[in-house]
Parts: structure tokens; C-alpha cells; sequence
């Protein structure tokens, strides 16, 4: 065993990312992709849009209610897809 090598030194750590907190995430995600289509959120030419879902989700969150109505899933989740789109909308350049 002392010849082991593993050469992961400086790559993320990705078992630090709670696995409920990506289910939940993936659990919006499917629940919109059923209610519009796959990937519907890529067709959106306003970013504004989910800057204005987003701090939706987060001042209701803030507000105390923890859980959307709709979806039953967690605010935070829903946020947690809006800052995804809003991250992929900064690499595409819209």
C-alpha cells in the first residue's frame, strides 16, 4: 500500500456538496421540465426573469415561509436552479 497514488490534490472536493441540497435542486428542475419542457429555461431571452424568480424565492425564504407553494420543494432549491440558469446565461454571454 505505501506505493498508493492518487492524484487529486487541488480538485474539488465534491462529497462536501449536501446530496439533499442537489436532489432537491434536481427535484425542481424535473418538476419544471414536466410542467413546460426540457430545458425550456435556455429558450428565455430575459435574464431578468430569473433575477426577479430568484429574489422571489429568497425574500419568501427570508420571510419565513420555507417552502413554495406549488412545488412543496425548499425556496432555497428554487433559487438554487434560477442562480444555475443565471450562471449559465454569464457563460453563453446573454
Amino acid at each position: 500500500m505505501s506505493n498508493f497514488k492518487k492524484e487529486d490534490i487541488g480538485k474539488p472536493m465534491m462529497s462536501l456538496v449536501e446530496p439533499e441540497f442537489i436532489k432537491g435542486t434536481a427535484r425542481v428542475l424535473t418538476m419544471g421540465a414536466v410542467k413546460y419542457e426540457v430545458d425550456n429555461w435556455k429558450k428565455c431571452e430575459d435574464r431578468k426573469r430569473y433575477k426577479d424568480a430568484l429574489l422571489r424565492h429568497i425574500y419568501d425564504y427570508s420571510s419565513g415561509n420555507k417552502t413554495d407553494d406549488e412545488s412543496g420543494e425548499s425556496h432555497l432549491y428554487h433559487a438554487a436552479c434560477n442562480l444555475m440558469f443565471l450562471d449559465a446565461f454569464d457563460k453563453e454571454g446573454k
